[in-house]
């Protein structure tokens, strides 16, 4: 995605194409620092009071400070004026970044910015098409969130090297993303989306208790999808569990609703018009 649109915290719009980072900030120097991703869709921004608690919860945990939430919704709004001025229709999805960064080393001021993009091309595809999809082993037990709550396996933070590395994995081998599994044998979530799974009327997601990001793309479809009446769960599920599912999809704030087609090489099958069905539930 390209940036097209880049604020400040404090309303100031910058020129996306002038540097805005010193060379010590540790957003750039350790990834230390928070981030969310939000879609505007037909003019409105989706789920974002889920986002900007989960921004909370993740600034909380890496001792970044309260967030100005006033402020970041005054920032998303700027955005997406414009977002607006520059040309971008209402009829055009747009991708907006939130990051709040520890700051220049040793001054104790955080750098926050948020930037305006639109949908790339890859996530369009996806959407509509599906993807195929590698189980990658994360290489620690299910229960470790509880053992080591410095490891902030539930914050959204800029330290994404490991889901990055995990993505160019799943390409060299034809794969467009991943299920990480515990190393005891549980699904948890991909690199960057939610993992819901559908038996029959029931969808499930694994809980977050497990180290992983709540979604709040997942619990969007949970609300609509239990108003329809689905059986909701957040429970564990199993990692051999998902050849047999009904379907299994991954989701996210820009992607929506991705269905898994192929895992590990093999095709899934979708029971037939729940996708559709998903799919218009979320919107």
């Amino acid at each position: 995605m390209t940036v097209q649109v880049l604020v400040t915290l404090d309303g100031t719009v910058r020129d996306p194409e002038v540097p805005l980072l010193a060379a010590d900030d540790l957003a750039a120097v350790r990834g230390d620092g928070v981030f969310e991703t939000l879609l505007v869709r037909d003019g409105v921004v989706r789920e974002q009071e889920a986002h900007l608690a989960r921004l909370v919860r993740s600034a909380r945990a890496l001792e970044l400070g309260e967030p100005d939430l006033d402020a970041w919704r005054a920032c998303i709004a700027v955005v997406r004026e414009r977002w607006a001025s520059i040309g971008g229709g209402r009829e055009e999805d747009l991708v907006v970044r939130l990051v709040l960064s520890r700051g220049r080393e040793g001054t104790g001021t955080t750098t926050a910015w948020a930037t305006g993009s639109p949908v790339s091309e890859t996530a369009v595809h996806q959407r509509a098409h599906g993807v195929s999809v590698l189980r990658l082993e994360r290489g620690f037990a299910s229960d470790v969130a509880e053992r080591a709550p410095w490891l902030l396996l539930g914050a959204k933070t800029l330290s994404y090297a490991v889901n990055m590395a995990a993505l160019r994995h799943a390409a060299e081998r034809g794969a467009d993303d991943v299920v990480h599994t515990s190393a005891d044998g549980f699904v948890l979530e991909g690199p960057t989306s939610t993992v819901v799974v559908a038996t029959g009327r029931a969808l499930r997601t694994p809980p977050a208790d497990t180290g992983i990001l709540p979604g709040t793309t997942q619990q969007a479809l949970f609300r609509a999808a239990t108003v329809a009446g689905w059986d909701c769960r957040v429970e564990p599920v199993r990692a051999d569990e998902l050849e047999a599912a009904d379907g299994v999809w991954l989701l996210s704030s820009v992607r929506l609703l991705a269905r898994v087609h192929t895992l590990d090489g093999t095709p899934l099958h979708t029971a037939s018009g729940v996708h559709g069905e998903l799919t218009a539930l979320l919107g």
